[in-house]
């Protein structure tokens, strides 16, 4: 679910979603450096170094902290890219989660939500590492409880960007404001649904296909859609995925990996998850 509710004065649009978050994630691994530097030890099509929310994570951290040391970043992708599901998001929360876990920092939540908002919306919510309801503009955050579901999740072969559709003219910014408990009871859709057909009919394309099986969702701005099921459902449907798409049956979480390893006190220094949601 994703209601535009209208657009404030400074730009930004008042929303009311819900994140899910899902088993498909990202490994990052962390190498402490004695020199100061914030580095990524890898390649990442398509991502800038200049650019790289994690990088950008790190150095923000390191200099609220007023830390000495620095770090090498690996990060493995497995969230598609410019997909709608918070991947990049999710990798900066997971940043600042386990830096502040290496460095024995000990800034807590709170601190590491109000630095993550400066990289990105979405970033708190993959912090706090929880389902969550979101207004504002998808910062405040009351966490909620979902039932178990599994999902296929299709990326289409397109990239959406998401600053394009809070843009587009045809973007609706009227709905009225739901409760927490009209979703729950089946309420709710996806604002940014019919902006994003119209400027990428492949999108419209993967929905009307899963939508011969159920009730498929636009999943954020897009470009993936996603389908509740089971998983033998979702395993029967990507034997049969049209070829230019990618698909993966994912299961829903109530704890992000890294937030469950944190609060068990199994936290390994080098590596952490970047979960997605939907």
């Amino acid at each position: 679910m994703l209601h535009v509710l209208g657009r404030r004065a400074d730009g930004y649009h008042e929303l009311q979603t819900v994140f899910r978050l899902i088993d498909l994630c990202d490994e990052l691994r962390f190498t402490p450096r004695r020199d100061g530097q914030v580095c990524r030890a890898n390649d990442v099509p398509g991502v800038p170094v200049a650019e790289d929310l994690c990088v950008r994570a790190a150095e923000l951290l390191r200099a609220h902290a007023g830390v000495r040391e620095g770090v090498d970043i690996t990060l493995r992708k497995r969230i598609p890219m410019q997909g709608g599901l918070g991947g990049g998001s999710s990798d900066a929360a997971t940043v600042l989660c386990a830096l502040d876990h290496l460095w024995a920092l000990g800034l807590g939540d709170t601190a590491l939500m109000s630095l993550g908002v400066q990289l990105g919306a979405d970033v708190p919510v993959f912090v706090a590492g929880r389902n969550a309801w979101a207004e504002g503009v998808g910062d405040r955050l009351v966490p909620l409880e979902l039932p178990p579901a599994d999902y296929l999740v299709v990326q289409p072969d397109c990239a959406v960007s998401t600053a394009e559709i809070f843009r587009a003219d045809d973007l609706t910014r009227s709905t009225p404001p739901l409760t927490i408990n009209d979703f729950l009871t089946g309420k709710g859709h996806n604002d940014c649904t019919t902006p994003v057909v119209r400027r990428h009919p492949e999108v419209g394309e993967a929905l009307d296909w899963l939508g011969q099986h159920g009730q498929p969702r636009l999943s954020g701005t897009g470009a993936c859609v996603f389908l509740p099921c089971t998983l033998a459902q979702a395993r029967a449907l990507l034997a049969v995925l049209p070829a230019r798409w990618r698909g993966w049956a994912v299961r829903g979480l109530s704890l992000s990996p890294l937030r469950a390893c944190l609060e068990h006190g199994q936290a390994r220094q080098e590596a952490g998850k970047g979960t997605a949601g939907v």
